[in-house]
């Protein structure tokens, strides 16, 4: 039996494609969803900490431009205002149920420093305990390896192991693990179960996502294997109805659950 209802402390995951419509402005009422799923699981006395892509998606669509834009100087611009909004939204849906949050952009040098990880470990347990629901983003404005290589799935996971986490939730635009790509072959079917990510299971994950993410099954696969490594269980699941949430923590197979290690 294989269940999330024992965890308290649980790292979220949210994508740009889970978050923007395919025009690149913002899906609020999916958004608003997550904030008061989370919310609801914070008041039950979980501890919840919120990793959320979309800054540069959402700058895009609140430039109003076509797509994103191919050159990092503009990426880097299209984050600075994204966050803005962003934030700005997450702190008006989540103040709607009485939750403050509050924000972490965090690089690679953030974590490979002894001091500046400690900074960020203290910054977190104290978050926690006063209540607050932490956000957290890759510092893509300043960070120009994040934006070329990085991804938020990877990110998660770090910030799992940082904080201890007993669980790390990936929300994401398909169902979870399939034993092929289902939009090319209809027979595949979800992998319910993973109790150890092998070759054979990374093989699976096929390429990269969408256009307005930086990532794809690859990644988030490569996310739950250092995930469950560091002792820690992991689901992928679909984000498109936050509420699928509760089933989770009620006991429910939802997605693809990842078995710690």
């Amino acid at each position: 039996m294989y269940s999330l209802k024992s965890a308290k402390r649980i790292v979220f995951k949210v994508g740009t494609s889970t978050l923007t419509y395919p025009t690149g402005k913002t899906n609020l009422r999916r958004l608003a969803a997550i904030a008061r799923v989370l919310s609801d699981l914070s008041n039950a006395g979980k501890e919840v900490a919120l990793v959320s892509s979309g800054a540069i998606g959402v700058g895009v669509g609140k430039l109003g431009l076509a797509e994103k834009p191919s050159d990092i100087p503009s990426r880097q611009a299209a984050a600075c205002i994204g966050q803005c909004e962003l934030m700005f939204t997450y702190d008006k849906f989540f103040s709607e149920y009485g939750k403050i949050t509050g924000q972490l952009l965090i690089t690679k040098s953030d974590v490979e420093s002894d001091e500046r990880r400690t900074n960020l470990i203290n910054a977190f347990d104290k978050m926690l305990q006063f209540g607050v629901i932490p956000i957290i983003n890759e510092n893509d404005s300043v960070a120009v390896e994040e934006i070329t290589y990085g991804d938020n799935d990877n990110l998660s996971a770090i910030v799992a192991k940082l904080i201890h986490a007993d669980a790390l939730v990936i929300l994401t635009d398909t169902d979870g693990l399939f034993t092929a790509n289902p939009q090319e072959d209809e027979t595949a079917t979800l992998i319910p179960l993973v109790t150890e990510i092998t070759a054979e299971i990374e093989a699976l994950a096929g390429g990269r996502g969408s256009t307005r993410g930086t990532g794809g099954m690859v990644t988030k696969l490569a996310a739950a294997k250092l995930a469950t490594d560091a002792g820690i269980d992991t689901v992928i699941m679909n984000g498109s109805t936050p509420d699928d949430i509760y089933k989770l923590f009620d006991g429910h197979t939802v997605g693809s659950f990842f078995k710690a290690r």
